[in-house]
């Protein structure tokens, strides 16, 4: 299935053929191909097997490099289109095809494992709308967490930065709420939760929160997510690199047992403290 849904390749398969149709054709190696090009060979290689899709500059010096006048440059802007209509419009497809799901959140619950009060706060602050629209964007986003339950219930690892858990909305019995709810998911069999501490300081993932998505066919894919905009991330080192940005930042984060007792911890104070009318 190529990107439109039609039988046959997609464009990033076709770019990725036609490269080493090209090489073998001229019966040239990786190394030769490379001295020719200037372009390393194990970049040229993951070209060619689509581990990369490249740059443009580099379609253009293989086109004249083969002599194919500008077809490989064609061929690499109908994959670049391709990918980035997939990444606007097939993350919530991803989300539900996945079996687990990896995510570091940088300032905020995730989306996954927020109560509906606390989402509802945290939407009114992306800008008006009608309390009509505002009540569907919660029931869309509090939906999604259909997949932490059930037979198929898909395995959940998550990374909270401290300073998710210590930003409270303004109404306290929905931070209360949402504090609980925590707690109630750290026990749950098929979810962990990690909180990675101030104390660990800067870190790869500090300005972005990480989504990395494992699908049935075996493949990982993930999304970062900033303040205004998201990005599907397909290609397999950008992929690899943000495994192992989490994975060393989950090897810095507090044991599930001792993030467990924080919650808590939190949970007991906010609970027991009093605003200044009610003492």
């Amino acid at each position: 299935m190529n990107g439109n849904g039609d039988d046959g390749p997609s464009a990033r398969a076709t770019f990725r053929n036609e490269l080493l149709r090209q090489r073998e054709h001229n019966g040239w190696t990786l190394a030769e191909l490379s001295e020719r090009t200037r372009y390393d060979g194990s970049y040229l290689q993951r070209l060619e097997k689509g581990g990369r899709l490249g740059s443009v500059d580099a379609a253009r010096v293989l086109d004249r490099t083969y002599g194919t006048g500008e077809l490989l440059h064609s061929l690499w802007r109908l994959a670049k289109r391709e990918a980035g209509a997939s990444r606007f419009e097939g993350f919530s497809e991803v989300e539900a095809e996945a079996t687990g799901i990896h995510e570091f959140s940088v300032s905020t619950v995730p989306g996954l494992l927020q109560t509906p009060g606390y989402a509802e706060a945290l939407l009114r602050m992306e800008g008006p709308v009608s309390e009509e629209v505002l009540a569907q964007q919660v029931q869309a986003r509090i939906a999604r967490q259909d997949r932490l339950t059930g037979s198929k219930a898909l395995q959940y690892r998550g990374l909270l930065d401290e300073s998710a858990i210590r930003r409270p909305v303004a109404d306290r019995q929905v931070w209360a709420d949402q504090l609980e709810r925590l707690v109630q998911a750290a026990h749950e069999p098929n979810i962990s939760l990690q909180i990675v501490p101030f104390g660990i300081g800067p870190h790869p993932l500090v300005m972005s929160s990480v989504q990395l998505l494992w699908l049935p066919s075996g493949r990982t894919v993930a999304y970062i997510e900033g303040s205004w905009s998201g990005q599907l991330v397909q290609e397999i080192e950008d992929v690899e690199r943000l495994r192992l940005a989490y994975d060393l930042l989950r090897d810095s984060a507090l044991s599930t047992a001792k993030s467990l007792a924080l919650l808590r911890t939190m949970l007991e104070d906010h609970t027991s403290c009093r605003t200044p009318h009610q003492t």
